[in-house]
C-alpha cells in the first residue's frame, strides 16, 4: 500500500467524514469542531451510524470511549456493536447518545479528594475535535472515541479536560491582541505542538529477567560496562536491523493511525532513539502522543524487544525527556510566533514575545512542576538534561533586538549570514538566526518554543495548560491595558518595553549545565526547585489558584486534587522502588554474592590441601572484600526497611512525599552503592540477573 493510502487509513478523518455525511451533517459537526457549536441529537445519530458502518467495514466488532485519566496513561471500556432483536436474532448498533456520552467507572482511578470510593458513577465526553481511530491488537478491531473523563459532580478526572480549557482560554485572550492589530479575518487562535519522544529498547528475555525492570521501569543497580556514551558513536548512528526492522513497521502502525511520524533516530545513550512527528493542534498531538507511547510499546513486542519510557533506566547515560514545541497559529495558517526576516518591525510578534516572557518568569515555578515527575528528578539538572531552573534561550538575534527595546532606539535586527566551509563543491547555506541551545528549558528556535525538560513517560497535556494559562494570563493583561489606550501605537511600544526590562533576567544564551548559571540565576532571584515534591508546593498557592480559577482551567479544588495525585504518586512511585530494591538485594544479590564467596572459599581449601604453600592472597582478597560489602548491604538494606516503616506513620501526603524523598531515596541510594561494587566482583555467571553490558549492547 502506497504511503498516500496508508496514511490515516485507520482514522475517521475530515475526508472520510465528508465522503460519508450528509452535507448538511458535515457542515454541522465542521462549525462544532471549528466554533464550538453544540452537536443536537439527529447530527449526532447520523455521525454514530456513519461512523459504525465505517468502522464495521474495517473489521471492527467494538467501540471503546477513549480516555486520559489521571495515571498519566489512557483509559478504554470495550462495548460491542451487538444489539438483539425481539426474535432474538443479532444486530450492529451504535446511537448517537453512545457516541456523545459514556459512563466507565470512576471509583478506581486517580481523583484526589474529588471522589469518594464508593461513588462510582464518571462520564465520558466525545471530544469531536479530535478524530476517532481504530485501533487493531490481538483483541480485533476497536473504534476508538477520543473522550473527556469527569465526574457526576463534574469535576475533570482527566488530562484532556483542562487541556481543552486551556486551549479555549489561550484562544479567547490572544483573538483580542489579533484584533487590535486589524485582523478580522482569522476567527481563531490555536495553540499547535509537535512532541519528540525518546525511548530505550532493550531485548525482552534481558528484561523479563529483571524485577527492577518489570516493577519500576528503571534498573535500581547496575555498574557502568567499560563503554558507556563517551565516544557519541550511538548518536545519529547507523540504526542496527533489528531496530530498522522495528522502526519500519512502527512508521507503518503510526502512519495508519494518523500519526506523523517523521524523524527517527539513534539517541546520545547506547540502546537510545527518538521518534518525533510533524506539528498537529494541541489536544490531538497530546493524543498522538500517547498513542505513540502505546504503539512503540505494542510494536516493540513484537521483536522481542521491550521500551523503556521511563526518564532514567540506566544510570551513568543519559536518561530520556520529550521536547514539546509550542507555538500559536490562527484558523487561516498565520504562525503568529513567525518573526519574519525582519523581526524589529514585526510589533504584533514582538508584542507576544514579550508576554511569553512576562509569563514565563512570572509563572517559571508553575511551568517546572509542569515537567516533575519521580523519573525526571534524575536528569534534571544532572548535565544531560536542562537544569530545573526555567530560563529562555532566545539566540543572538531577538536578544539584540530585546537590547536594543530596553535602550530606547529599535533600527536593525541581524541578518542572515551564508555558511561557507571552505570547499568548493559544497553548496553556500544560509545560516539560520540564531544557534541552537540544548541546555535552555525553553528555548526558542525559529518559529516556536522548544520546552525541553518535558518527562519521556509522561502526557504531554501538563506543560501544554500551564503554557496555554501562563500566557493567556499576561495576553489578558495587555489587551486590557491596549484597548483602553487612546494612542494605540505608543502605548504598544510603551508595553513591549517595560515587559521587556521587567522580566529580560529570564533571558539566558549561556551554558546551563555551568555552575556559574546556578549562581547567576540565584543573584537574578530565578527559583531552583530540584525535586517534584518541591516543585508541586506551587501548584496550590493562592496566586495559581487564581490564575486557574479566572480563566476557567482548574477550580480550586481540583488543583487541590492534582496536587495530593502527584505527591501520593510520588510517594507510592519511590515506595514500590524501594522495596523491589530490598527484594532484589535480600534474594538475589546477596545470596548469589554468598555462593560465589563460598565456591572461592572452597578452591582456597583445596589448593592449600594439594600444596600449603601456595599463593591464595588473591582469592582471599575476593572473599575479604566481598565480605566486607555483604556486610555494608545487610546493613544498608535494614536501613532502607525501616525508612520505608516510618514513611507508613506519616499521615500528610505532602509530609509523607518529601520523607521519601530526602529519607527512603537517599537510603536507596545508599544501598545501590555496595551492590553495584558487588556487581564488578562477582563472577559474571553468578550474578543474578543481567548487567547494562547485555542490556544497553546486546540488543
Amino acid at each position: 500500500m502506497s504511503i498516500n493510502n496508508l496514511f490515516g487509513s485507520n482514522v475517521f478523518s475530515d475526508a472520510v467524514m465528508k465522503e460519508r455525511l450528509p452535507k448538511e451533517t458535515y457542515k454541522s459537526l465542521r462549525r462544532t469542531i471549528e466554533m464550538g457549536e453544540p452537536l443536537n441529537k439527529e447530527t449526532a445519530e447520523v455521525i454514530a451510524n456513519a461512523m459504525k458502518d465505517w468502522a464495521i467495514e474495517k473489521g471492527a466488532t467494538h467501540y471503546t470511549h477513549w480516555f486520559q485519566p489521571m495515571t498519566g496513561k489512557t483509559a478504554e471500556k470495550h462495548d460491542s456493536f451487538i444489539s438483539l432483536t425481539a426474535d432474538g436474532r443479532a444486530t450492529m448498533e451504535f446511537s448517537g447518545k453512545e457516541l456523545i456520552q459514556g459512563e466507565p467507572d470512576a471509583s478506581s482511578f486517580p481523583n484526589g479528594g474529588l471522589r469518594a470510593t464508593f461513588e462510582a458513577r464518571g462520564y465520558t465526553a466525545w471530544d469531536p475535535t479530535s478524530p476517532a481511530f481504530l485501533k487493531e491488537d490481538s483483541a480485533g478491531v476497536t473504534l476508538c472515541i477520543p473522550t473527556a473523563f469527569y465526574s457526576y459532580t463534574g469535576e475533570a478526572l482527566d488530562k484532556k479536560t483542562p487541556l481543552l480549557r486551556s486551549m479555549e482560554a489561550l484562544n479567547k485572550q490572544a483573538m483580542r491582541i489579533l484584533k487590535l492589530f486589524g485582523n478580522t479575518k482569522s476567527k481563531k487562535v490555536i495553540s499547535t505542538v509537535g512532541a519528540e519522544q525518546e525511548y530505550f529498547l532493550v531485548d525482552k528475555k534481558y528484561y523479563q529477567a529483571r524485577k527492577d525492570l518489570i516493577f519500576t521501569g528503571r534498573t535500581l543497580f547496575g555498574a557502568m560496562p567499560p563503554k558507556g556514551q563517551e565516544l557519541d558513536d550511538h548518536y545519529f548512528g547507523s540504526i542496527k536491523e533489528r531496530i530498522a526492522n522495528f522502526m519500519r513497521e512502527l512508521d507503518t502502525e503510526l502512519w495508519k493511525l494518523g500519526v506523523s511520524a517523521k524523524t527517527k533516530h539513534n539517541e546520545v545513550a547506547p540502546a537510545q532513539h527518538e521518534v518525533a512527528p510533524i506539528f498537529a493542534t494541541t489536544n490531538i498531538a497530546t493524543d498522538h502522543n500517547q498513542l505513540m507511547m502505546e504503539v512503540i510499546q505494542k510494536v516493540a513486542m513484537r521483536h522481542d524487544l521491550v521500551c523503556l519510557l521511563h526518564e532514567k533506566p540506566f544510570k551513568g547515560v543519559n536518561g530520556s525527556g520529550k521536547h514539546n514545541n509550542w507555538s500559536l497559529s490562527t484558523d487561516d495558517g498565520i504562525n503568529i510566533l513567525y518573526p519574519g526576516k525582519t523581526p524589529h518591525e514585526n510589533a504584533q510578534f514582538l508584542l507576544f514575545l514579550a508576554i511569553i516572557m512576562a509569563a514565563v518568569d512570572e509563572y517559571a515555578p508553575l511551568l517546572r512542576l509542569s515537567a516533575a515527575n519521580p523519573g525526571n528528578d534524575h536528569r534534571l539538572g544532572a548535565n544531560e538534561a536542562p537544569p530545573a531552573i526555567i530560563s529562555m534561550f532566545l539566540g543572538d538575534q531577538l536578544t539584540d533586538i530585546i537590547e536594543q527595546i530596553e535602550a530606547g532606539h529599535l533600527n536593525v535586527s541581524k541578518q542572515v549570514e551564508v555558511l561557507e566551509v571552505g570547499v568548493s563543491t559544497l553548496p553556500k547555506l544560509p545560516k539560520d538566526a540564531t544557534d541552537r541551545n540544548r541546555t535552555s528549558p525553553f528555548a526558542f528556535t525559529g518559529n516556536r518554543f522548544e520546552f525541553r525538560m518535558c518527562p519521556s513517560s509522561a502526557s504531554i497535556a501538563g506543560p501544554n495548560i500551564i503554557l496555554n494559562t501562563i500566557v493567556a494570563e499576561h495576553i489578558r493583561r495587555v489587551a486590557d491595558e491596549l484597548e483602553k489606550a487612546e494612542d494605540f501605537n505608543k502605548a504598544l511600544k510603551d508595553v513591549i518595553m517595560r515587559l521587556i526590562k521587567q522580566h529580560k533576567r529570564i533571558v539566558f544564551n549561556g551554558d546551563g549545565y555551568s555552575q556559574d548559571w546556578i549562581e547567576e540565576a540565584a543573584r537574578r532571584g530565578l527559583p531552583n526547585l530540584s525535586s517534584t515534591v518541591e516543585s508541586y508546593t506551587y501548584l496550590d498557592k493562592p496566586e495559581s489558584v487564581e490564575l486557574f480559577e479566572k480563566h476557567g482551567v482548574f477550580t480550586k479544588h481540583e488543583v487541590e486534587s492534582r496536587k495530593e495525585i502527584v505527591l501520593e504518586e510520588y510517594a507510592k512511585v519511590i515506595n514500590i522502588e524501594g522495596l523491589t530494591m530490598v527484594q532484589m538485594a535480600r534474594k538475589q544479590i546477596m545470596p548469589a554474592c554468598i555462593e560465589y564467596m563460598t565456591s572461592v572459599a572452597e578452591s582456597i581449601s583445596k589448593i592449600k590441601s594439594a600444596c600449603s604453600a601456595a599463593d591464595v592472597s588473591v582469592q582471599e582478597e575476593i572473599v575479604t572484600n566481598i565480605s566486607k560489602l555483604l556486610f555494608d548491604v545487610r546493613v544498608k538494606v535494614a536501613d532502607l526497611e525501616k525508612e520505608i516503616e516510618i514513611s507508613k506513620s506519616i499521615e500528610d501526603i505532602e509530609e509523607m512525599a518529601f520523607y521519601y524523598r530526602e529519607k527512603v531515596f537517599v537510603a536507596m541510594e545508599q544501598l545501590r552503592e555496595p551492590c553495584d561494587e558487588l556487581e564488578k566482583l562477582v563472577s559474571e555467571d553468578k550474578w543474578p540477573f543481567p548487567t547494562y553490558d547485555e542490556l544497553l549492547f546486546r540488543v
